[in-house]
């Protein structure tokens, strides 16, 4: 017994696979999340000292500042006391006492001078936030503290 095939006289199509579909579907795609995302303000450029070391014979007298301390959740402290949520897009409340802060510096005739101290395990995102809010309120002079 044999088993016959049957074969077509004709050659097969080869598939094509439809492309405008696809173009029309990418490009959907590409406005969702255009539309979707949001639009960050972009960082403010702010000039800083980094901290170094300085040997002197004399006691070197200091002008009032403010330490702005960064915890490794990134919340912002200054004189004990907790600013701001670091969820939250920025930080208005540290950047409102900043603002009077400069203000009293230049009322008293005297410079505002703040420092930044990170924790080692504070995210750079959060110095930038403080780095910002440094920039809201005006201030020229900042400068970062090390832990040791």
């Amino acid at each position: 017994m044999s088993i016959r095939i049957k074969r077509e006289d004709a050659p097969r199509e080869a598939s094509e696979l439809p492309v405008a579909p696809m173009i029309d579907v990418v490009f959907l795609l590409l406005v969702y999340f255009m539309v979707s995302s949001s639009i960050q303000k972009q960082e403010a450029d702010i000039g800083f000292s980094l901290p170094a070391t300085v040997e002197t014979s004399e006691p070197v007298p200091f002008s009032d500042q403010q330490i702005i301390v960064i915890d490794s959740d990134g919340r912002p402290w200054v004189n004990g006391y907790a600013y701001d949520d670091p969820g939250e897009g920025s930080y208005l409340k540290l950047a409102q006492m900043l603002s009077r802060y400069r203000q009293a510096a230049e009322a008293s005739q005297s410079k505002a001078n703040v420092s930044i101290a990170p924790s080692d395990a504070t995210a750079h995102q959060m110095v930038v936030k403080v780095m910002d809010a440094c920039q809201i309120a005006g201030l020229s002079s900042v400068s970062f503290l090390s832990e040791s």
